[in-house]
């Protein structure tokens, strides 16, 4: 069938931990993302476009579902505790996909349920998968799912992986609608990268050591961005292939000495794993020829939510009568410079092991932002060690199962008091007036108080999945 006479291919592709900033295009060329630049020049760019988290997999659960976190389960990146799991009963933007005709695959970080074969992406609507199934892994020294088959490092570099088996989908399957999501865990840690990219950046002496590496991660991601690309242009998808880059969340901050990774955000407040807007608030391109203008931009608020219901809408694909509600809306008539509808109001929560609705909260409502800030000792991991385990030695939990016991036992004091920010004359959140609108406050932890435990109740209803 000639690619016009089809549906749009989609391709999705997904970032781990990239901000802003960290587009050459935004840092004055300090990091190198040619392919990346060129790509917003050629699409629909966005400038309050939000993931559902501030960490990797409640926000990935969010971007396949269509619906918040809590909701589906997926709430905290601890794997080896099953907290990171997407519900069995939640649909996938991939299995609605499939079912519409489509092939469907996924290359790249799973991260959505690492260890019962259940919660396998070949059970999550993907026909084919290509990937590692925690929360971060070895660049060089990895251990791969082919769909059921286990493959050990061969040498090559991680990213490298990724890049050639997304040309080889394109190559397998260009005759077909497919939904390829493609999902980078560059420049997540640990931080690593070929000799030749790092010390590309490492002459500036404005960078740490650790800022070069994740700017040379950077760009060997991106230059096999332009790989795929090209595969698209080889067989004549460019026009009709709808192509998304995003970031699951901010980027991660921290560090001391040359290992610090703290670099330019386009000075956002806060980082990966915090709710204020350096933590949430991340890139979105898209590019499609066929069905959108180049060169715009869109200034509305978006969100991960909403992208499920958009990519149904441009390529034409009913959402199920029996699918679970979701939260977000379609937003194609806004890509397109129409008037549409927009949800202005959003929410945000998480911190670590069972959720607490005054810790690391927000909720957007116009140009209002109530934050709820982290508590220091509900963010801390004391089981970490389980994290080397999950990455090199996966079997052991293949084997015996995840952790059950009860989490570790903490005191949590009482909370801070809630911030207030106008983002629109505000948006880098450096002036908190939650003093002058006692009002506006009350209104709005009220609302995030009826939100979660909305969404916790959900969440609770599927306790019994284990």
């Amino acid at each position: 069938m000639p690619a016009q006479a089809r549906r749009p291919n989609v391709l999705l592709i997904l970032v781990d931990d990239m901000g802003y900033g960290d587009f050459g295009a935004f840092n004055e060329g300090i990091s190198k993302t040619p392919t990346l630049d060129g790509v917003m020049r050629e699409g629909v760019c966005f400038t309050q476009h939000y993931s559902a988290s501030p960490v990797c997999n409640p926000s990935r659960s969010a971007l396949l579902t269509g619906r918040y976190p809590h909701r589906t389960g997926s709430i905290d990146t601890l794997e080896w505790r099953g907290l990171e799991r997407l519900a069995l009963r939640e649909t996938t933007l991939a299995g609605i996909l499939k079912a519409a005709g489509y092939v469907t695959g996924l290359i790249g970080k799973w991260h959505l349920g690492a260890f019962d074969p259940r919660y396998h992406p070949n059970r999550r609507g993907f026909d084919e998968a290509v990937c590692f199934r925690g929360g971060m892994h070895d660049y060089y020294d990895w251990r791969l799912e082919y769909d059921d088959t286990v493959r050990r490092s061969d040498g090559r570099y991680l990213t490298d992986v990724w890049t050639e088996e997304a040309v080889r989908f394109i190559e397998r399957h260009h005759d077909s609608a497919f939904f390829l999501h493609v999902t980078y865990n560059a420049p997540h840690g640990p931080l690593q990268a070929p000799p030749d990219e790092v010390e590309a950046f490492a002459g500036n002496e404005c960078l740490t050591r650790a800022v070069a590496t994740i700017y040379g991660m950077l760009h060997r991601m991106d230059a096999g961005l332009a790989r795929i690309l090209e595969a698209l242009d080889r067989f004549g998808l460019r026009e009709n292939t709808i192509v998304f880059f995003t970031s699951d969340n901010g980027p991660q901050f921290g560090g001391n000495g040359d290992m610090c990774t703290t670099r330019f955000n386009c000075h956002f407040n806060g980082a990966k794993g915090s709710v204020y807007e350096g933590g949430i608030r991340v890139p979105m391109i898209i590019r499609w020829p066929a069905g959108l203008d180049a060169g715009r931009e869109v200034g509305e608020m978006i969100h991960f939510c909403d992208w499920l219901p958009t990519i149904l809408s441009m390529v034409g694909v009913e959402l199920p009568a029996d699918n679970l509600p979701i939260d977000g809306a379609n937003v194609l008539p806004l890509l397109r410079g129409e008037r549409g509808k927009v949800e202005t109001k959003r929410f945000w929560q998480w911190n670590r092991y069972t959720p607490l609705p005054t810790c690391n909260a927000a909720v957007r409502d116009g140009d209002w932002k109530l934050v709820r800030p982290a508590i220091k000792e509900a963010m801390q991991v004391p089981d970490s060690q389980w994290l080397r385990v999950s990455m090199y030695e996966p079997e052991y939990f293949i084997a015996n199962g995840v952790i059950r016991e009860p989490e570790p036992p903490r005191e949590v004091p009482a909370p801070p008091p809630p911030e207030l920010y106008n983002i629109a004359e505000d948006p880098l959140e450096q002036h908190n007036v939650a003093d002058r609108h006692p009002q506006i406050v009350h209104r709005m932890v009220r609302e995030l108080e009826t939100w979660f435990a909305e969404v916790e109740a959900e969440r609770a209803s599927i306790a019994d999945e284990w």
